[in-house]
C-alpha cells in the first residue's frame, strides 16, 4: 500500500512539472500573441498545477495515521482540496466569462502563430499528464478532480488550436473570446459536480447511491432484529462509509449471542452497500420514543 501511496505522489509530482512549464509558456505567448483564449488556457492550466499541489499535500496527508486527537485521521484533508480546487475553477471560469464579454465587444488582433504553437504544445504536455495520472484516478474524490482538471486541459488546448486555425484561414477574430466562453463553460459543467460530491462529503451527507430505508430494510430481514431506529448514514472520504443505528432485537438475547447477529448485519451492509464501518446499539425494549 505504501508502494501504491509513493507512486501515485511520484506521478502527481510529474504533472506539476509538466503543467508549470506550459502554464508559464502559456501567460507570456497569450500576452505577446494578444489571445484571450491563451490566458485563459493558462489559467486554467495554472490551476491544474495548484489542483494537483494541493492533491499532492492532501495525499500525503491523509496517508498519516489516527492519532486520540484525530480518531478519524485525515483523510478529510483530500476531499477539502477537491473542495478548493472546484472553488477556485468555478471562480475562474466566471472570471474568463466577463473577460470574454468584453473581448466580444471590443475584439482585438490575435497572432494565430503563438496561438497555435502554445495550443499544441499544451495539447501534448496536459496528454501525457492524463496517461501518467490514468491508473491513480480512481483512488478517490481529490485524485479524480486533478485528473478531470488535466482532461479538461487537454481539451481547451484543442479548443484553442481550433481557433488559432480560423484566425489563421478567415481572420475570424472573434472565434478568440467564443473558444474563451466554451472553455469556460467546460469547466463549469464540470467541477460543478465535484463540487457537490464534496460538499456533501464535508457536511456528513448520506452517499447519494445509497437509499436510507433500502438499508433499514435489510437490517429488519434479519431474523433476530425488529425494528431499525436512531439511523446515520455518512460518508468519511471516498470509500469510507459510516453507519450507525439502535437494533431492537426480537427477544432478550444474551450479550454473547449479539456477537452473531453483529457481523452478519456487517456483511450484508458491506456486500450490499459497501458500508465499511458500522455501530450497533442493541435494545430489548425500544426507547425510540423516550430519552436514551
Amino acid at each position: 500500500m505504501s508502494h501504491q501511496h509513493e507512486h501515485t505522489g511520484r506521478n502527481l509530482a510529474i504533472t506539476v512539472i509538466l503543467n508549470g512549464i506550459i502554464t508559464i509558456a502559456q501567460f507570456v505567448g497569450g500576452i505577446i500573441s494578444g489571445s484571450l483564449a491563451l490566458i485563459s488556457d493558462a489559467l486554467h492550466n495554472l490551476s491544474d498545477v495548484i489542483s494537483v499541489i494541493l492533491a499532492y499535500l492532501a495525499h500525503r496527508i491523509g496517508m498519516r495515521p489516527q492519532t486520540q486527537k484525530s480518531t478519524f485521521g485525515f483523510k478529510r484533508a483530500e476531499i477539502l482540496a477537491a473542495f478548493i480546487n472546484a472553488i477556485s475553477l468555478i471562480a475562474i471560469s466566471v472570471y474568463l466569462i466577463v473577460e470574454a464579454g468584453k473581448r466580444f465587444m471590443n475584439p482585438k488582433e490575435v497572432d494565430f502563430q503563438w496561438m497555435l504553437g502554445l495550443g499544441i504544445l499544451g495539447f501534448l504536455a496536459n496528454g501525457l499528464s492524463v496517461l501518467i495520472l490514468q491508473e491513480n484516478k480512481e483512488e478517490n474524490l481529490n485524485i479524480r478532480a486533478a485528473y478531470l482538471h488535466l482532461i479538461g486541459d487537454a481539451l481547451t488546448s484543442v479548443a484553442v488550436i481550433a481557433g488559432a486555425v480560423c484566425i489563421w484561414l478567415f481572420q475570424i477574430y472573434w472565434i478568440d473570446p467564443l473558444v474563451t466562453v466554451l472553455i469556460s463553460i467546460y469547466i463549469f459543467a464540470h467541477t460543478f459536480k465535484i463540487l457537490k460530491e464534496s460538499v456533501g462529503i464535508l457536511m456528513q451527507f448520506a452517499p447519494s447511491q445509497i437509499d436510507q430505508q433500502s438499508v433499514v430494510h435489510v437490517l429488519e430481514e434479519i431474523q433476530e432484529i425488529s425494528s431499525v431506529h436512531h439511523v446515520h448514514l455518512w460518508q468519511l472520504a471516498d470509500h469510507q462509509i459510516y453507519f450507525e443505528a439502535h437494533l431492537v432485537l426480537s427477544k432478550n438475547f444474551p450479550i454473547s449471542d449479539t456477537q452473531a447477529v453483529t457481523e452478519n448485519a456487517k456483511r450484508l451492509l458491506n456486500s450490499r452497500f459497501g458500508i465499511t464501518h458500522t455501530t450497533f446499539q442493541y435494545e430489548y425494549i425500544s426507547c425510540e420514543d423516550c430519552v436514551c
